[in-house]
């Protein structure tokens, strides 16, 4: 059961030491205490009743923002932003809409179209533009390939996508289903290419022209309604064709109140100005910019490249930051790295560190101490100087640096968990507890659970146990995949999310483990990969590491790409000469980083059987692009393992 609050709820003070509910019953359900009604088993839905889907929410941050500054972008590295204020992007959005109608799209939540295309103000206009008229959204992005995205578009019937360029049309091209019958681009495409889908019978069209037909042709709205089909976000299984996760309005404004409710004062408000770079095709990102829009805050847009994120943080900005764990622990290594040349630098850090902790300590956020000025104030201005608050999630973030970027930056910063599958949110951390190694209590829309999992012998009797959800956020369900729906979502309505937690004394959740990444060597000992990582991505030499093992194998062994920055240095004051390439070729090198492997693992407390037997350096870093990470950089284990299946291969050989 799920309910609106108020307009503006009041949120009651959270007692850090605990700070969740536990409803009455066996099964030890834990709910959120900032929402009075979550006791009687009721979910947060929206924050009013005039704001029930994102159709409505836009609108009122238009209100809210007296036509404020809402897309922002900006056409080159040398160029300040420009911004399209919300009036304008509403109306653009409503053209686009109805220029979507006028293509022969019929209005309603049983069409579908389709987006693929970096994060850009168009996109936002695009997305407003289908709820003007009750379309569904459906994203597609690089790592689905031209496979995935051709089975997306023909189970979902898709008959128009937008992308943004030329490159990316051509991808879709390659593998394109007889349903697809025209493309909207939002940048100019080659002659050749308007040719070679002419050939397939599919039109293009540009964003202009669609805009500009839509806004002759002035179709009525059709506004959705909460329980309509919002978006359906397609996850990049591992294995077999991705599954279609289907959110109605309801499921996404839901998430977006419970961290509201969350956040509390620290809401995003009028005046706010968030950078968008994580992909919009992922449930975090959407649900960040559709949360600031609401209440009528700016998105700036970066530009484009992810090597040039300082450069757009600099000119942007920015007040409000969604971020994941790999861009913080990147801050935290280079800085770590420059102060380990100096014994002096090295000194003032951990000065600086403990004084601004003891000061997070006590509830006092802030850039204004002569720690900040002395020590911190090259990383802040890397950032923009003025952010107020970061939201990190889609992977666990170490203790050690979520605390050195709290003291570093300045800011309010919040670590939450969630899944595509709840929309985003479960968890979120809270202003007034900063003990790190959590992710915090379940937000108001939904309530959280743990059961046993006894193969891997934890049990929710000793407070641990598989992660499963109910609530206002849960999906509903994979689209045309009832065996996979009904394998996830239990007949109570509980979603089973596959990942292990353990609730805290205090209320807190903590994510300790993963039901499915697990496998037994040959002498019987089971093996968590990302465990072993997390302990392994802590050595100043290790960018990246992937570490594997198999059942009739007795040891585990790694694939390791190294921090360039950190061993040419190395090399260099050791006067050993090459490319990076060259280097991960070297016996010494890959000796000084196996050992430093190996400390970190015994530091962490690894077991014997735990820690590698042999690594294989790899000089270019797994990404999106080349298809070994996720759109929110996860590893793809399956994919890691097949390409790099020789080097796998001859480690065991030499083994054995």
């Amino acid at each position: 059961m799920s309910c609106c609050g108020t307009t503006d709820p009041i949120r009651p003070p959270i007692n850090p030491g605990f700070q969740s509910d536990v409803l009455k019953g066996p099964e030890q359900v834990h709910v959120s205490k900032f929402y009075k009604d979550a006791k009687d088993g009721k979910y947060i839905s929206c924050l009013a009743d005039d704001a029930r889907t994102l159709y409505q929410t836009f609108r009122k941050g238009v209100i809210e923002s007296n036509n404020g500054p809402c897309l922002g972008w900006r056409d080159n590295l040398q160029s300040p932003y420009q911004w399209m204020n919300f009036n304008e992007a509403l109306l653009r959005a409503k053209n686009f809409g109805s220029g979507l109608i006028a293509l022969g799209l019929r209005p309603g939540p049983s069409t579908f179209v389709g987006i693929y295309s970096q994060n850009r103000p168009e996109w936002i206009l695009f997305e407003q533009g289908c709820y003007c008229y009750s379309l569904v959204v459906v994203p597609l992005y690089d790592t689905l390939g031209p496979d995935a995205c051709a089975f997306i578009i023909d189970q979902t019937e898709i008959s128009v996508v937008v992308v943004e360029d030329d490159k990316k049309v051509n991808l879709i091209l390659d593998k394109a289903p007889k349903t697809l019958r025209k493309f909207v681009v939002i940048k100019e495409v080659r002659p050749a290419t308007l040719q070679r889908a002419k050939n397939r019978g599919i039109d293009i069209h540009s964003f202009d022209e669609v805009e500009k037909l839509g806004a002759a042709k002035s179709f009525p709205e059709v506004e959705p309604k909460p329980s309509d089909l919002c978006t359906v976000c397609y996850t990049s299984g591992t294995t077999g064709n991705p599954k279609g996760v289907m959110l109605s309005h309801m499921n996404v404004v839901s998430g977006v109140a419970g961290v509201f409710m969350q956040l509390g004062p620290h809401k995003p408000r009028v005046g706010d100005i968030m950078i968008s770079f994580l992909p919009l095709a992922h449930m975090l990102e959407r649900c960040c910019e559709n949360g600031v829009y609401y209440n009528g805050g700016a998105v700036g847009f970066y530009s484009g490249d992810i090597k040039e994120l300082t450069n757009d943080l600099k000119a942007l900005k920015p007040t409000l930051m969604p971020a994941v764990p790999r861009l913080l622990n990147r801050v935290y290594d280079k800085i770590y790295s420059e102060v380990s040349r100096s014994s002096v630098k090295k000194l003032l850090l951990r000065m600086a560190l403990n004084a601004k902790e003891a000061e997070i300590k006590r509830g006092i956020v802030r850039r204004t101490s002569m720690w900040d000025k002395l020590v911190f104030r090259k990383i802040q201005e890397g950032f923009g100087g003025r952010l107020r608050l970061m939201v990190v999630g889609s992977a666990p973030l170490s203790p050690t640096v979520l605390s050195f970027c709290r003291a570093a930056l300045g800011c309010l910063i919040c670590e939450g968990y969630g899944q595509t599958e709840c929309t985003a949110p479960i968890t979120l951390t809270v202003q007034g507890d900063f003990v790190p190694g959590h992710v915090g209590p379940p937000v108001s829309c939904n309530a959280v659970k743990l059961v046993d999992v006894p193969e891997m012998e934890y049990y929710a009797s000793q407070q641990q146990g598989e992660i499963c959800v109910k609530g206002a956020n849960v999906f509903i369900g994979y689209y045309k995949d009832p065996v996979r729906t009904a394998e996830t979502i239990d007949e109570d309505g509980w979603h089973h999310t596959g990942d292990i937690g353990q609730w805290l004394p205090n209320g807190t959740l903590k994510v300790i483990d993963r039901k499915k990444h697990i496998f037994k060597l040959s002498q019987g000992e089971y093996i968590v990969p990302e465990k072993i990582e997390n302990a392994y991505i802590r050595s100043q030499y290790v960018e990246q590491v992937f570490v594997h093992g198999e059942s009739l194998k007795s040891c585990v062994v790694a694939i390791v790409v190294p921090d360039v920055e950190v061993v040419k240095h190395w090399a260099i004051e050791n006067n050993i000469p090459g490319t990076l390439s060259v280097l991960c070729s070297n016996p010494d090198v890959k000796q000084l980083i196996l050992n430093d492997m190996l400390a970190w693992g015994k530091e962490f407390g690894l077991k014997s059987f735990e820690q590698v037997k042999d690594i294989y350096l790899h000089p270019d870093p797994f990404s999106v692009q080349n298809g070994l990470l996720t759109p929110t950089f996860k590893s793809r284990r399956p994919q890691i393992k097949s390409y790099f299946a020789p080097q796998l291969d001859d480690m065991y050989k030499h083994l054995d």
